[in-house]
């Protein structure tokens, strides 16, 4: 499979904050979001094939880590992903997978399920991309079976949304409601949209009080904190 990077660093978003960790990037997506911050795994996708055993062998250069994040790109549309999941796994790692939601687990367990449902926000505009690419992100960004299938098979999970302004929040609500009670509040994640320290402190403080009120879990980027936008971070 064609791999972006490997690397260990900290983990930046979500429940596993801070933890040691060693990501996994491949390289490939089936979406094209607008502002995506690897578009070297997504809008052009570059790296290097490797074989499942190569990644696995790997991994041993790191040998204080014991959790691993499956990222990308969209690691599920990875040739020989769920092998490579088994494997991992089967190693005793603790096995985060990073994805939109649009791909079904079928049958390969993770440990956390990391689901990021693109909102509209997300979609291209005219004369970013080829139209074509603009309906296809459309018509697959959003696929709630997908996203009820990986809540029924991950031993856990937490659902994270991109949030640039109210009516992005309106959006990931409504969608909130449909998953109903699947999904505990404090599984539910608000990150605001940035690049930068500055974007991203610039919208903290309105969600962090959305947060608040609905006991949801603001999600800060560390990584973007400690390094910026740097890759292999």
């Amino acid at each position: 499979m064609l791999i972006s990077e490997m690397f260990y660093s900290v983990q930046g978003e979500g429940v596993l904050t801070g933890v040691p960790s060693i990501f996994v990037r491949t390289s490939g997506c089936n979406l094209r979001c607008r502002w995506c911050d690897t578009p070297y795994a997504s809008w052009k996708p570059e790296g290097v094939e490797m074989e499942v055993e190569a990644i696995l062998g790997k991994l041993g250069e790191w040998p204080r880590a014991r959790h691993v994040v499956l990222t990308g790109g969209e690691p599920m549309v990875a040739r020989e992903v769920r092998r490579l999941m088994a494997g991992i796994r089967e190693m005793g790692y603790h096995l985060t997978v990073e994805t939109a939601g649009t791909i079904g687990l079928e049958g390969s367990g993770c440990d956390l399920a990391s689901l990021s449902p693109k909102l509209s926000n997300s979609t291209p505009r005219p004369g970013e991309i080829g139209e074509g690419w603009v309906a296809r992100h459309e018509q697959t960004r959003r696929q709630l079976g997908v996203l009820r299938s990986w809540i029924a098979g991950a031993a856990e999970v937490q659902v994270k949304f991109v949030i640039s302004g109210e009516a992005d929040l309106e959006e990931a609500m409504g969608l909130v409601a449909e998953l109903g009670d699947a999904v505990p509040p404090d599984r539910i994640l608000l990150m605001p949209e940035g690049r930068t320290v500055e974007e991203l402190r610039g919208r903290a403080g309105w969600l962090v009080e959305v947060c608040k009120a609905q006991g949801y879990r603001f999600c800060h980027r560390l990584h973007i904190e400690l390094f910026g936008n740097t890759r292999a971070t």
